[in-house]
């Protein structure tokens, strides 16, 4: 379901997951609603977007979050080459704490690539790091994972470990099945680590009311 855009400052993201779990950490974090967060259904859409975006008339905030997957530099490279081609001076490597930096036309450009801007991965490994501390069934999954693969009957690649892991995880929760931002709003999840702070951070310095 593709949700109305409401405002000049927009968040990229490259599915619904990622959509929920931001506007599950905003409401936990009472971060303003001041800003779209749009689902691009796909990296590759979500790069195509944003040369459009940045035409639109009266857009004063580009924010991208995408997953690092298996290369991280090899994610953030083009992003950075396709911005500096529309004369944002974009760093060589992006910042731990996650890109914020005014550009011109008076736009606001934000990045960050999960899980925390400097690992390989994705959202569900962002999502790992908020499983509460001695929590007994993530070894559990871990080792269940482990064993499957070991006697090769994982039908998921390698990469997809980290989605296999927390939705095994989510599966056993009190509401079985629960989506990793409903989990986040249940409270499965805890928002106490130092990588959802500086999450939080991020957003904020973004999408910040000058």
């Amino acid at each position: 379901m593709r949700t109305k855009e409401k405002f000049n400052k927009k968040l990229l993201v490259e599915g619904n997951d990622d959509q929920h779990v931001v506007w599950a950490i905003c409401e936990k974090f009472k971060i303003p609603e001041n800003f779209d967060v749009i689902d691009c259904e796909g990296i590759n859409n979500l790069i195509e977007q944003v040369p459009v975006r940045l035409k639109q008339s009266g857009l004063n905030t580009l924010a991208i979050m995408i997953d690092a997957d298996t290369d991280i530099a090899g994610r953030w490279e083009p992003l950075k080459n396709l911005l500096n081609s529309h004369g944002f001076k974009m760093p060589d490597n992006l910042p731990k704490t996650g890109l914020s930096l005014n550009g011109p036309n008076n736009i606001k450009i934000g990045g960050w690539i999960m899980p925390d801007n400097t690992l390989n991965g994705m959202i569900e490994d962002f999502i790992r790091f908020l499983v509460p501390e001695n929590d007994a069934l993530l070894p559990i999954a871990t080792s269940t994972l482990d064993h499957i693969e070991g006697n090769k009957l994982n039908r998921y690649i390698t990469p997809h470990k980290a989605k296999a892991l927390i939705h095994s995880w989510l599966s056993w929760q009190e509401d079985p099945g629960t989506p990793m931002g409903l989990a986040i709003t249940k409270r499965f999840l805890t928002t106490d680590k130092e990588i959802c702070q500086q999450f939080v951070n991020w957003l904020t310095d973004t999408f910040r009311e000058e």
